[in-house]
């Protein structure tokens, strides 16, 4: 919170569910199977309930955002704050925030 102290406007957002948009490493994806009497499925994204699943998903997210990081976004896990000290320019910043997340 300290981080957003003294920004003009301020823009939060869920990442719910952004850890479902994460592959799953091939070779793991065999670890997360469950079995039936017909099939044997398995997971191809990563489950919020994996033991480093949010260390991963912050990691990603800070390897996405590395250049407006502190500057015109913070992020802790799977949310983001997108701040602005002129608010005449959040529109833009948000743009390029959405930009980036469409790309990845």
């Amino acid at each position: 919170m300290d981080a957003t102290m003294g920004f003009g406007a301020l823009s939060f957002m869920d990442g719910f569910l952004g850890y479902n948009q994460i592959k799953m490493d091939p070779k793991d994806e065999e670890l997360t199977a469950s079995r039936t009497q017909q099939h044997t499925h398995y997971y191809t994204v990563m489950l919020f309930d994996l033991k480093n699943t949010g260390a991963t998903y912050q990691k990603v997210v800070t390897i996405i955002f590395h250049d407006f990081l502190h500057n015109i976004v913070e992020c802790y896990v799977d949310d983001l704050v997108v701040k602005i000290k002129n608010r005449g320019n959040h529109p833009h910043d948000l743009r390029k925030v959405f930009e980036k997340l469409r790309m990845h």
